[in-house]
């Protein structure tokens, strides 16, 4: 162990010459198991239940890491198709937001590597807490290149397509997750329409066919989806909003992007806390679910090689009922400003 620490110590003191996309040393590999398939009533595809961390022993050498394992069946599935030792790597934009930032460390935990595009580094940081793999919610600790050898990191923007291409250029890229959000006066109206279309053209220049954009309910032909509530701020404050998701989201359906293996998924309300395990594609109204279970549907598009919905806009949601505050907590729909989420921050009139 003590091997390790003196590398880690090296690998910081030459952090001033370091390029902004670098690799360093992670202390172990953790190794995460998956299990339960069911089916949700009427329309789920699949629900998760639980991730349990596997624990090991690892001797006093720094070499002794942990080799991923999975037992969740569409893992399995996706593995068995290829060699023993195969790692992807997933490409991941808006990385240091509540969504991308727990896509981040749910490929780590799965043991695929991971390229991130963030605006500022230090907004990079574990999204909740993971002893098993030393992280700590809000913290960089094991969660930053200069720590950890899977990740990669870019500095920069989406809608510079340079630094979309730096995020490609020599990683090897299998998949791409796209959660971009953010205030449209720091980063404009027009930001998810005008990033994807970097994505997109970057994805077909590099050769990367698979990836999952993250959406809202509401877009596209879900209008009858979303809680009542959110169809009125969507045709008054979110108006701008929305024109950029469904812009975005056109870009796939009859757009560039239209030949790649996508998907677009629409959650109801997000909420955060650790996965819950429960998953459902609906054609009903979208009831909230938390980001984790977002994160693990995303990464399960990208990955498997089965997956069933390619080419489609599903609607998901978990099993926590629907309302109002939910929605509102997604740092996308904060865009609106914050001068109309305060209020609703301290109200809570749909019990959620």
């Amino acid at each position: 162990a003590s091997a390790w620490y003196r590398r880690v110590g090296l690998a910081s003191s030459r952090a001033a010459s370091v390029s902004r996309r670098t690799r360093c040393r992670t202390p172990y590999t953790p190794r995460a198991s998956w299990s339960g398939l069911g089916r949700g009533q009427p329309h789920s595809a699949w629900s998760r239940r639980g991730y349990e961390a596997a624990g090991g022993a690892a001797s006093a050498s720094a070499a002794a890491f942990l080799v991923p394992h999975a037992t969740h069946p569409l893992a399995l599935a996706g593995r068995s198709r290829r060699a023993a030792d195969a790692v992807s790597t997933i490409a991941v934009f808006g990385a240091s937001g509540r969504t991308g930032s727990e896509v981040v460390l749910q490929a780590l935990e799965r043991g695929e590597e991971v390229s991130c595009l963030v605006r500022d580094r230090i907004r990079l940081t574990a999204p909740r807490d993971h002893a098993e793999m030393d992280l700590r919610k809000g913290s960089m600790h094991n969660f930053s290149p200069y720590m950890n050898d899977k990740m990669v990191r870019t500095e920069g923007s989406v809608l510079n397509r340079a630094d979309v291409d730096d995020v490609f250029d020599g990683n090897n890229i299998t998949g791409v997750v796209v959660a971009l959000g953010g205030k449209t006066r720091e980063v404009g109206p027009t930001l998810l329409f005008d990033g994807t279309t970097h994505i997109i053209a970057a994805c077909k220049a590099h050769g990367v066919k698979r990836i999952c954009v993250v959406s809202t309910v509401g877009a596209g032909d879900s209008m009858d989806q979303a809680p009542w509530t959110f169809k009125l701020l969507m045709k008054t404050m979110m108006q701008k909003i929305m024109d950029d998701k469904n812009a975005q989201e056109g870009l796939f359906l009859d757009g560039p992007g239209a030949d790649l293996e996508f998907c677009i998924v629409r959650p109801g309300g997000l909420k955060q806390g650790a996965p819950t395990g429960i998953v459902n594609v609906i054609d009903g109204e979208a009831g909230a679910i938390n980001r984790a279970d977002l994160a693990a549907f995303c990464l399960d598009a990208v990955l498997d090689p089965d997956f069933a919905h390619l080419q489609q806009a599903v609607c998901i949601s978990s099993d926590m009922g629907s309302g109002f505050k939910s929605l509102m907590s997604d740092k996308t729909m904060s865009r609106m400003g914050s001068e109309l989420a305060r209020p609703l921050e301290d109200a809570n009139p749909f019990g959620f």
